[in-house]
């Protein structure tokens, strides 16, 4: 298994990623060969720097970058020898079985949406991001930015997708499923949310338990919990400061709350494409790209694509 990373993603790249692949080659050694994306003349040298440790890492050359300020679309049109786009085709063409960047989000959706493409039957991929549960675990919250705006019938299949990598990633049996909304009643929220939950309770591929409010977030009401990308972006921020928080007042002793840290899991998928695809922090640490490689292997080896494909082809 071969799982490829943007060697030129990320505020602190390439040196960044190189270093974090070269502890996730390590933690992968046996079951996964990393690749890296980029520019051989800046990771070569990082490369050589490791030794005996980098042996086992291939690096693919790509002569551009896309930079985090440039246009998504225009740029990943535009240039198609970025380390984005050579990923991305690499993806495509089964010579990798996932992808991982903390580039450009923008570009890295492009990418998905033109490339590999939404899995048939699936209107809008999603962004999925992880919540740590105060009993132990995690949870899975999705979008948390891909769709700012969500009709109805695209929230439901929110659902269902992160229902999916709930059960087959996570290790859920039976996840339960519950929609964000402003209050616990049926018929509370907005239009939107309240058409959602009549498409939800009645859907026979999930266990909806019903409407959840902000404050179930952290607890273990739901495993999967569903918003549009607006609320999710929002609420997934707010949870990052909380550990932001916690650090500069010293108070980081309950091991609750280290989980509260983007650098725990690494990287969001994007469910709903044909294949493993994973978006990094921009601001991604070595710790958090080998986690994210981490996670790409986990994605790759639970066969997380074919089932959704499965599910929406019946």
């Amino acid at each position: 298994m071969k799982i490829a990373l943007d060697a030129m993603g990320g505020d602190f790249a390439p040196q960044a990623a190189v270093d974090g692949a070269v502890l996730a080659a390590k933690a992968l050694a046996g079951k996964a060969q990393i690749v890296l994306i980029g520019q051989e003349d800046a990771v070569r040298p990082l490369l050589q720097q490791h030794g005996p440790d980098a042996e086992d890492l291939i690096l693919v050359s790509a002569s551009q970058i896309i930079e985090m300020g440039e246009h998504p679309a225009k740029a990943y049109q535009q240039k198609q020898d970025s380390s984005i786009a050579v990923g991305y085709r690499m993806l495509h063409a089964g010579e990798v079985e996932a992808f991982c960047s903390a580039g450009n989000t923008g570009a890295m959706l492009v990418g998905a949406m033109f490339s590999v493409k939404p899995v048939p039957g699936v209107m809008r991929p999603a962004i999925a991001n992880f919540v740590p549960k105060l009993h132990g675990g995690l949870g899975i919250l999705l979008d948390v930015g891909a769709n700012a705006e969500c009709k109805p019938e695209m929230l439901e299949q929110f659902g269902e997708l992160g229902s999916l990598y709930a059960q087959y990633v996570l290790g859920i049996d039976r996840p339960k499923v519950g929609l964000m909304n402003l209050g616990e009643e049926e018929g509370k929220g907005t239009a939107i949310t309240q058409a959602t939950h009549q498409l939800l309770k009645v859907n026979p591929h999930i266990h909806f338990i019903g409407n959840i409010e902000g404050r179930d977030l952290f607890n273990d009401k739901a495993d999967v919990i569903v918003c549009d990308g607006y609320t999710g972006n929002v609420m997934l921020k707010m949870a990052e400061s909380i550990y932001d928080i916690m650090a500069e007042k010293q108070m980081l002793d309950d091991p609750f709350f280290n989980k509260f840290n983007y650098e725990a899991v690494g990287g969001s998928p994007i469910l709903g494409i044909n294949d493993n695809a994973i978006i990094g922090h921009g601001v991604s640490t070595p710790t958090a790209i080998c986690n994210m490689l981490q996670q790409g292997y986990q994605m790759a080896s639970s066969g997380i694509s074919d089932q959704i494909k499965n599910t929406f082809k019946s």
